[in-house]
């Protein structure tokens, strides 16, 4: 792999790891050094970015898991201590969007996308912690979002999803800190090339945000993945319970 090694020897497990911002933060942390465990649902694209990391002579393990069926989440991690070590690195990016005015809404959806969005990252994190807290060391890094910070309309279940995450992250910030383990969220902003919203970003609308943007540009997911993998480093050792947004400036005006 193409970075400097510091986190040779470590293993890392990231949720929704099969593209966009997940599959960018898979390939940092395998080139710092990491085995990866890439979680997602779709075999295809999980067998992808482990091959990825493989092309580069990293070490990737592929989980195919639905973070929303917990008896499968404890399954995965399990396989995870076993065949690479226990994580010292968890990434949970797991996360769906479906953008609609609420009026427009409906229980179903709002179950799906607190089902995955905040129950998920339970699920996985309580897989893991306990694994962590016997290790007595570990790193949870939550990818929250902008738009829980401060509210987007059309977006109103989504946000309360990323929020209840950023709360519940700071939350076990100061519960895990006694056992070594720090906790810390980055809050992506507008980002291009992702599942979730490259539709949504296309053409004029795309412009538009950008020009919104202090930098005048959208995020990448690479943007991302950089920012995760500062906070998986040494130079992150004193930071924990922090959101730290990667927005190009655009909270600052919001």
């Amino acid at each position: 792999m193409s970075d400097a090694g510091e986190l040779s020897g470590r293993v890392a497990l990231v949720t929704g790891g099969s593209a966009g911002i997940g599959r960018a933060i898979c390939l940092k942390l395998a080139r710092l050094g990491a085995a990866v465990a890439v979680m997602a649902r779709r075999e295809s694209a999980v067998v992808k970015v482990v091959s990825e990391i493989e092309a580069e002579g990293g070490k990737g393990l592929a989980v195919v898991c639905d973070v929303t069926d917990y008896a499968a989440v404890t399954a995965a991690v399990d396989r995870v201590v076993v065949e690479l070590g226990v994580p010292y690195i968890l990434v949970n990016n797991a996360g769906i969007d479906v953008v609609r005015m609420f009026v427009d809404t409906d229980e179903a959806l709002w179950r799906r996308l607190v089902d995955v969005n905040y129950i998920g990252f339970l699920a996985v994190t309580h897989a893991v912690a306990p694994k962590m807290i016997e290790k007595k060391s570990g790193l949870m890094i939550n990818i929250g979002s902008d738009a829980g910070r401060v509210g987007n309309p059309g977006d109103v279940v989504y946000c309360g999803t990323k929020a209840a995450m950023m709360a519940t992250s700071k939350a076990l910030a100061r519960e895990f800190a006694r056992y070594g383990i720090r906790v810390n969220c980055v809050a992506p902003g507008p980002i291009r090339d992702t599942e979730l919203l490259d539709a949504f970003y296309e053409g004029e609308m795309g412009e538009k945000m950008a020009n919104m943007v202090p930098l005048r540009r959208l995020g990448t997911p690479e943007d991302v993945a950089d920012v995760v993998g500062f906070f998986a480093s040494e130079d992150a050792r004193y930071l924990t319970g922090q959101i730290l947004s990667v927005d190009g400036g655009l909270t600052m005006i919001s």
